[in-house]
């Protein structure tokens, strides 16, 4: 295996790691990435979606005593089992858009100018989730995610449709998302990490079933690498993420995204930098 290869799916599953569950958008982060280290053939966009499992098992790390104790309740608590299903719930609207518009969408959207674009609306969006929020508390009527109901699950789920669209940001479309629809802060963020199991985990199933033509064992390193990179920085990050928003608004991260999303325009325009689509 190529020394520098391995090197490239180090960065790569750092990046995917430490930017999942933040709303500033991994897809986009590994688009611009993939692009400065000429990391973006057809394979590569396969890797950028099979890692994301590492960073799922590092949810399921975290949250493993809320996971655990929930599938013990299942058979006979009925808290436990509206907790599935209304994971269930918010996960199937992108399952079933994905399957209908996810080839055009990566046929034509994955871009670095889409993302850049994105990453500035959606900094944007989030300033205004925040600011109405800190202006009315009252509209958090939701502080745990057992106090929600189907509907709530639903909204957030077609939320979550919005970061088809890279630059969007999965994590920062389903909490904010859920912020505007009612739920706290932290509330929205635990829902966020819950719907992100079987999100990405059947993202990336399929991506690898749907792609194993282009796959050999040859390349079983290169996914290793990156998997292990992608787990170890998203446990930390998660960790991370956690204590800051006890009492931290996502303010900060909305600011980042206009920023980072202004320089990349900025370097595409000027010819400072030729990003790859």
């Amino acid at each position: 295996m190529d020394i520098a290869l391995l090197i490239k799916a180090t960065i790569m599953g750092i990046v995917e790691g430490l930017t999942e569950f933040l709303p500033i958008s991994s897809t986009g982060h590994l688009i611009l990435a993939g692009s400065l280290l000429g990391f973006d053939d057809d394979k590569a966009k396969v890797f950028d979606i099979a890692i994301q499992t590492g960073a799922i098992f590092a949810v399921i790390l975290v949250y493993w005593p809320k996971l655990y104790a929930t599938a013990l309740a299942l058979p006979s608590s009925k808290a436990a089992q509206r907790f599935a299903v209304n994971v269930l719930i918010a996960f199937m609207p992108a399952v079933i858009l994905g399957l209908a518009f996810g080839q055009a969408i990566k046929a034509h959207l994955f871009t670095p100018l889409v993302v850049a674009s994105t990453f500035i609306i959606g900094g944007f969006v989030i300033l205004w989730a925040e600011w109405r929020q800190e202006k009315n508390p009252k509209l958090a009527r939701i502080h745990e995610v057992e106090a929600m109901t189907p509907m709530d699950a639903l909204k957030v789920g077609l939320a979550q449709c919005l970061a088809m669209i890279p630059g969007t940001s999965r994590s920062g479309a389903t909490i904010i998302g859920g912020m505007l629809f009612g739920l706290s802060r932290k509330a929205a963020t635990d829902f966020s990490f819950y719907l992100a199991i079987p999100t990405l985990i059947g993202a990336g199933v399929y991506s690898l079933y749907k792609e194993r033509a282009l796959l050999s064992w040859s390349d079983l390193p290169l996914f290793g690498v990156g998997l292990v990179m992608s787990f170890i920085s998203a446990w930390l990050c998660i960790r991370w993420l956690l204590r800051f928003i006890a009492t931290h608004s996502f303010a900060g991260f909305a600011y980042y995204r206009i920023v980072f999303g202004l320089v990349v325009l900025a370097t595409a325009w000027s010819g400072l930098v030729t990003w790859a689509d």
